[in-house]
């Protein structure tokens, strides 16, 4: 027999559990007795026919399928809060915001030629554009304040439905007085010495390990520094930290002259994903799936 679909107060309860560690404190978090948060998470299993606690004395822990639920459940309360809201501003006559949640890697103005088939084929429709880092960016993803995520990279995840909206050529920002600013290109062997800027250290950033991982195909280590200027356009790193920068901008002279930008060599590509809550539906989203 195929098990339940699970009800979504008991799968509140049941994260409650998996994030607090016991049921003690969980009951007390969503203030009912013990006894009754134990007896909604027998009705749980007993529903999806499955086992979600390992009960080893007073120790509790998530068996396989509870882990799975744990991970999963999150995204169907994220997914069932959206659904609501988006009813409530139906019933309401509410017009829709959509809401799109950039990284600093990918500019103001990428985020809008990515969403402007969107822009144009729903012109009723309301697009607000925000800029966060990707920790940021993900979680709101996840709680549904942001409808689209956009971020550097090809990163899976098992939390956010994904896809590639594009690919951008990887260039080089160099200041104006840097050696090299001269060149029409630079091969990526030459930078091996020279200091990079990033915009989040290795280990805290996807596209900072991507670059950091092109560097080392090449045969060097890189030798970085995170900008101390943070939220302002990838391609100004070059006058705060006098370091080359990849960037995804356009060749030729930037910020006022005080930055170029030249071919990188060999070429080199990086994805624009996009991220999206699990089990939601948006025509806004379709279109820009169906480029």
């Amino acid at each position: 027999m195929s098990p339940n679909a699970p009800d979504l107060r008991r799968l509140r309860q049941f994260i409650a559990i998996g994030d607090l560690g016991s049921i003690t404190a969980a009951a007390a978090s969503l203030h009912i007795s013990q006894q009754a948060l134990s007896s909604s998470m027998q009705q749980l299993e007993k529903d999806l026919n499955a086992t979600l606690f390992r009960r080893e004395g007073r120790r509790l822990t998530l068996t396989p399928a509870g882990e799975l639920l744990l991970a999963e459940g999150r995204a169907l309360l994220a997914a069932a809060r959206t659904v609501s809201e988006r009813v409530q501003q139906a019933a309401g006559g509410d017009a829709e915001v959509f809401v799109i949640g950039h990284t600093p890697a990918v500019s103001g103005t990428e985020a809008y030629t990515l969403l402007e088939p969107a822009i144009t084929a729903f012109p009723e429709a309301s697009f607000t554009f925000r800029q966060l880092y990707p920790d940021q960016l993900n979680d709101a993803v996840l709680d549904g304040t942001v409808q689209l995520g956009l971020r550097r990279g090809v990163l899976p995840t098992n939390e956010l439905a994904t896809a590639i909206l594009g690919y951008d050529r990887v260039r080089l920002a160099l200041p104006r007085e840097h050696r090299l600013a001269d060149r029409a290109s630079v091969d990526i062997h030459e930078l091996a010495g020279d200091r990079i800027a990033l915009w989040a250290p290795p280990g805290t950033s996807y596209y900072s390990d991507f670059l950091m991982a092109a560097c080392r195909r090449a045969g060097f280590e890189p030798d970085y520094v995170v900008s101390r200027v943070q939220g302002a356009a990838t391609v100004a790193a070059p006058l705060t930290t006098g370091a080359a920068t990849f960037v995804t901008t356009a060749p030729g002279p930037a910020m006022g002259g005080r930055v170029v930008v030249i071919e990188l060599e060999p070429p080199l590509l990086v994805g624009a994903q996009a991220m999206w809550q699990r089990h939601t539906t948006s025509a806004i989203r379709d279109v820009l799936l169906a480029k």
